[in-house]
C-alpha cells in the first residue's frame, strides 16, 4: 500500500480529515515510486508530526483513483512535483503512532524509521495485513 503523509498545520489538513469518503489530490515527489503507482492499489493517509489535536498515525484509508501528473503551476523550477488522486475514507478512530511502535512488525515500518522522508511511503504486503487487523473499520476494497 501507498502510504501519503500530510502535515497537521498544513493547508486543508483539517478539511482533508473531516466528514466522510471523499477524493482528493496529493502532492508527491517524483521518483521510481510514482512511476509504480496505478489506479486501484490501496492508500493510507498518514498525519504526521507531534500535534496533539490531530496525533500521528493513520487517519484514512482508500485506493489511488488516477495517475501521476505534474501539479497545478509547477514550472520546470518543480518538475519534481506530482499529484496524484484518491478516494479516502477517514478511519475512526485513527491508528495511532503509539499504536504501531507498540507492534514488532509495524514499529519498522518506513514512516516510523524515517518520519522525514517525502511521499509517497510505503507498507509491504505483510505489514498492510497487520495494520488492517488494527483498523476499526474494513478495508476500502
Amino acid at each position: 500500500a501507498w502510504l501519503l503523509k500530510v502535515d497537521p498545520a498544513g493547508a486543508g489538513a483539517r478539511e482533508l480529515l473531516a466528514g466522510g469518503p471523499r477524493e482528493v489530490t496529493r502532492c508527491v515527489r517524483r521518483s521510481y515510486r510514482t512511476s509504480l503507482m496505478e489506479p486501484g492499489q490501496p492508500v493510507l493517509l498518514w498525519v504526521s508530526g507531534r500535534d496533539a489535536r490531530i496525533p500521528a498515525g493513520v487517519h484514512a484509508q482508500g485506493r489511488i483513483t488516477g495517475v501521476p501528473q505534474p501539479a497545478d503551476g509547477a514550472d520546470g523550477a518543480d518538475a519534481r512535483q506530482l499529484e496524484i488522486s484518491v478516494h479516502l475514507v477517514p478511519v475512526d478512530p485513527p491508528v495511532l503512532r503509539a499504536q504501531l511502535l507498540a507492534d514488532p512488525l509495524l514499529s519498522r515500518i518506513e514512516v516510523v524509521r524515517m518520519p522525514a522522508g517525502s511521499n509517497p511511503s510505503y507498507l509491504g504486503r505483510e505489514e498492510l495485513a497487520r495494520l488492517r487487523e488494527l483498523l476499526p473499520t474494513p478495508g476500502a476494497d
